[in-house]
């Protein structure tokens, strides 16, 4: 009898172990999922525009197909390379983290420029002239997967940034779920901004009372609105994420601390100012002047990226170069 109370008592405490565990990982893809989330919303806003021109049949078989690629990429390529290179080179994590940062910054402030200088992209326009949508989905599928490795990269990244635990498989789980539900919260939003539209058409034709059709007809001339907003909030978080990253990179590394030390004395004299809603001041002016700081950074990096970068890759993977 003793025996199986003693074997009681080890099942309860392997019990609490791992209920601690599954704790401490929710805690830990949640605190990892808030940091990366200027990441996510570029994603979704990025996403919607790989189905744009095709037939409504083939928007959701798309992005499921993309979301795939998406899970790959961060479980099966990133995950076990970032554990390996935190476990045998952790030093490389921040220039990573800033490397990507720095990408960020580059988008964000070529999307900025395409908006202050509309200009059309010869390689989507390319893609349209050949006419077969069967090869189209196939560009537009692999473009979208290739730009979804370099934002999940640092997705992946900026979450193990985040582990405090130094146990090896708590960082490997904790990483699978981040990237599994970062993964399923995006591209179900994308699929739901999708067909969003195609809602509004049926609910317009179809219901049965006014307000209801009414509801379907401003959900149709709504949603070029809620794009725009969604794009430009995801404009706005790249600049201000990839900015914070490059700027509290710097300061890390010790390679120029004093942007990053006089951002923050700025955001806390403005906090001590209003002492009402300091944290959000705080995290305002901050947010802010990185923003600023990655739009500048952004604008010096659009001709090194277009000029060199750009034309450098293309002759060495023989394609065209990775952007959005």
């Amino acid at each position: 009898m003793s025996g199986l109370l003693a074997l009681l008592d080890d099942v309860a405490a392997i019990a609490k172990v791992a209920a601690a565990s599954v704790d401490d990982i929710a805690a830990a893809a949640t605190k990892a999922g808030a940091k990366a989330a200027g990441v996510v919303i570029d994603d979704a806003a990025v996403t919607p525009k790989y189905v744009h021109g095709f037939q409504a049949d083939r928007e959701l078989p798309i992005i499921w197909r993309i979301a795939v690629g998406s899970v790959k990429n961060k479980i099966i390529l990133l995950l076990p390379g970032l554990l390996a290179l935190n476990h045998f080179l952790p030093a490389a994590i921040t220039p990573l983290l800033m490397i990507g940062g720095a990408y960020l910054c580059f988008e964000g402030a070529e999307k900025v420029f395409h908006l202050l200088f509309p200009h059309g992209d010869e390689e989507v326009e390319e893609d349209f002239a050949t006419g077969d949508p069967a090869h189209l989905e196939e560009e537009k599928v692999a473009g979208a997967i290739k730009t979804d490795f370099i934002l999940s990269a640092e997705i992946m990244t900026i979450a193990l940034a985040t582990v405090e635990s130094p146990n090896l498989w708590m960082q490997g789980v904790t990483l699978a779920v981040v990237g599994v539900l970062i993964t399923a919260a995006v591209y179900g939003a994308v699929a739901l901004i999708v067909k969003m539209d195609d809602i509004g058409l049926h609910m317009a034709a179809n219901r049965k009372t006014a307000a209801a059709r009414a509801f379907g007809r401003g959900l149709v001339a709504g949603m070029p609105r809620v794009m725009a907003l969604l794009s430009s909030v995801g404009t706005a978080a790249m600049l201000w994420v990839g900015g914070s990253i490059v700027l509290h990179g710097l300061e890390v590394t010790h390679l120029w601390p004093w942007p990053y030390e006089t951002i923050h004395h700025i955001a806390e004299m403005a906090a001590q100012a209003l002492p009402a809603a300091q944290g959000f001041v705080m995290w305002a002016v901050q947010a802010g002047i990185d923003g600023v700081f990655g739009l500048g950074l952004g604008a010096l990096l659009i001709p090194v990226a277009t000029r060199v970068i750009g034309p450098l890759w293309s002759r060495l993977t023989g394609g065209k170069s990775p952007s959005h």
